[in-house]
């Protein structure tokens, strides 16, 4: 047998790579357009819950073609509680494989791809379906996937507005600031969910909750709004989606089964199914079905999270430590 090497990007690495917003965007970009095109493999994802802590593990597993042409696994932890020990909640390892022979090709730190691919599909998704002119965005929660979403949005929107809010007044308040330093412009932190997303062109929802509770009140929702509701446990009326002009999905594979997901009442009550469903944001970016068409529809895209997102903004960060020298060559075998 011939030497098996693998490449390995720790969270140091991964750092000092220094991703740029258009990198990100335009690996999820390729990616999403993959699918799309039907070159990829995506199997639903399963979770493990340990059953001694506030939490589940998540495991994500896929195959793109294309340009890409990798097979991935990854196996991220998310805990809610994490905070109290100053750790994040969610924490991520990525495996990359040749997907023709199996032969493992990578290993790299994937907390900081998780929050970085979620905030672009957000992103790319309000590219395709929010309104060109939209100028307020309404943010509610702040784990780390929520910089990321907030980050890419104003990079493609440049907001005049831009509030967030979460429960806890130190995690909004240090959020607003973090993002105001960031961004270079002023970002309000709210004291509750209504001055948070009541008339904002967009409304992204990233809450931290322990059961479904609905939070999110679709008489605030704007016409012609985009809404992203993407929490791990629901914090929406019943009552949204028939607001809704279109609703758009990552992948209906996931979203039309499992435990999780802030539509999964949707999903169960009809709601939600193949025949209300507009289409997947790959199919959309694909050019294979419409995105917004007019300024007055309002739309929802419901993303739970895509293996190919992390296997595509993978592949970039390796190509790019290749460039520049960073990360480690380890023998396997």
């Amino acid at each position: 047998m011939p030497p098996i090497y693998i490449s390995y990007l720790n969270r140091l690495d991964v750092a000092a790579l220094a991703m740029t917003d258009a990198e990100i965007l335009a690996a999820i970009e390729t990616a999403l357009a993959a699918q799309g095109r039907g070159e990829a493999v995506i199997e639903p994802r399963v979770h493990l819950e340990p059953g001694v802590a506030n939490g589940h593990f998540n495991v994500l597993r896929g195959s793109l073609g294309g340009s890409i042409d990798a097979a991935g696994v990854k196996v991220v932890g998310d805990f809610v509680d994490n905070y109290k020990k100053s750790l994040p909640s969610e924490l991520a390892v990525l495996t990359l494989f040749d997907r023709f022979d199996g032969r493992p090709k990578a290993i790299l730190d994937a907390s900081g791809i998780t929050d970085m691919r979620t905030g672009a599909v957000t992103a790319i998704g309000a590219k395709y379906l929010a309104r060109k002119g939209s100028k307020v965005l309404g943010h509610i929660g702040a784990r780390g996937t929520a910089y990321w979403n907030v980050r890419l949005l104003d990079s493609l929107f440049d907001f005049d507005e831009i509030r967030v809010h979460s429960r806890r007044p130190e995690s909004r308040d240090g959020f607003a600031a973090k993002l105001a330093a960031d961004l270079g412009k002023p970002v309000v932190a709210t004291e509750d969910w209504r001055s948070c997303v009541a008339g904002a062109d967009i409304v992204v929802e990233a809450s931290r909750l322990d059961a479904p509770q609905p939070l999110l009140k679709t008489d605030w929702i704007k016409p012609g709004a985009f809404v992203v509701p993407y929490g791990t446990m629901s914090a929406v009326e019943l009552s949204l989606t028939d607001i809704m002009s279109k609703l758009v999905v990552d992948d209906w594979g996931q979203c039309k089964g499992g435990k999780f997901g802030s539509l999964r009442a949707h999903v169960e009550t009809g709601r939600l199914s193949e025949t209300t469903l507009h289409a997947e944001l790959g199919q959309i970016v694909a050019g294979l079905k419409p995105g917004r068409e007019r300024d007055d529809e309002t739309i929802l895209f419901w993303h739970r999270g895509l293996s190919l997102s992390d296997i595509a903004l993978g592949h970039a960060m390796l190509a790019k430590g290749e460039r520049l020298g960073i990360g480690q060559r380890l023998r396997f075998a």
